[in-house]
């Protein structure tokens, strides 16, 4: 009777193990698959960065008041998609330097960027690294294609809201008769 439950309890431990190595295959297959889509999304959205995106700071100074001056900010804009829930201890450029926010940005080159600021009693100071898609959502995610995706949403909701309020001004503007002045 042992020898059966011994028998027995190998086999579950064997299509246990068994059903892991298939999990993680057909998860790897769902996470390239995210990845792919994440790069068509990006590859859609890159004309729409440059003006629809943000400038980030790069390095400030910071007064007695804890205000910024002197700020730089980097060219190219960007689009916030995520931030790190728990950044990481220190920057890749610099161990020394904490990392107090940790960010990823969709460039308007079509490149994924992580953010890292680090700031001390008079400066902050920002580390830009590149992450290739995959990257992106293994680090960020499923969460940075649904705010790629609410980015652009929001943008054509405020260009929609825009062009209504164009027609109404020009509306406006041609039921007066042409005065010239």
């Amino acid at each position: 009777m042992d020898e059966a439950i011994e028998n027995g309890y190998t086999r579950l431990v064997e299509i246990i193990s068994t059903q892991k190595t298939i999990i993680d295959e057909k998860g790897g297959e769902i996470a390239q698959k995210n990845a792919d889509l994440f790069g068509r999304m990006i590859a859609m959205a890159v004309p729409i960065v440059s003006y629809a995106g943000i400038q980030m700071l790069q390095k400030a100074k910071i007064d007695v008041q804890g205000e910024l001056y002197d700020a730089v900010h980097y060219d190219e804009k960007m689009i916030l998609l995520g931030k790190s829930e728990e950044a990481v201890p220190a920057r890749p450029d610099d161990y020394s330097k904490k990392v107090t926010d940790q960010f990823c940005m969709l460039g308007e080159s079509g490149i994924v960027y992580e953010l890292m600021y680090s700031q001390d009693e008079h400066i902050v100071d920002s580390y830009r690294g590149e992450l290739t898609p995959g990257d992106a959502v293994t680090i960020y995610g499923y969460d940075i294609l649904f705010m790629l995706y609410k980015a652009m949403r929001q943008y054509c909701s405020g260009q929609e809201e825009l062009l209504d309020a164009l027609d109404k001004t020009l509306t406006f503007m041609r039921s007066f008769p042409n005065q010239e002045q």
